[in-house]
């Protein structure tokens, strides 16, 4: 099984409630479908580097999981025909980024350096 990575970029008319319900809509996807999801991420609604549909920011929730390939394309026809999603973008994570990952949930890059007492 691959691990997989899935930004998603909803449209920032909807509110929060209705944002939270479609992204339960593509969770309950990936885990339907035998996927074990490794870490939900919710951005929040930011401002967007271009104007995309004529919108200048939008709700952005990250999703990381680990599956196989097929779901991949199930997850990105339903991503492709829900009017909610402004863009999409699914990765596979090769190894380097998979530690990086695990690294970064348990805290190691928010621990300042020890300072040597000055003598």
């Amino acid at each position: 099984m691959n691990q997989y990575e899935t930004v998603i970029v909803l449209t920032p008319l909807l509110s929060e409630e209705v944002a939270k319900e479609a992204i339960a809509k593509f969770s309950k996807i990936i885990a339907d479908s035998g996927a074990e999801i490794v870490q939900e991420d919710n951005w929040g609604l930011r401002k967007l580097a271009y104007p995309i549909e004529k919108k200048a920011s939008g709700f952005f929730h990250l999703t990381e999981y680990k599956s196989s390939g097929e779901l991949i394309n199930k997850l990105e026809l339903e991503l492709k025909r829900d009017e909610r999603v402004l863009r999409f973008l699914t990765i596979r994570l090769d190894r380097h980024a998979v530690a990086y990952n695990e690294k970064k949930r348990s805290g190691a890059f928010n621990k300042k350096p020890k300072q040597e007492a000055a003598v």
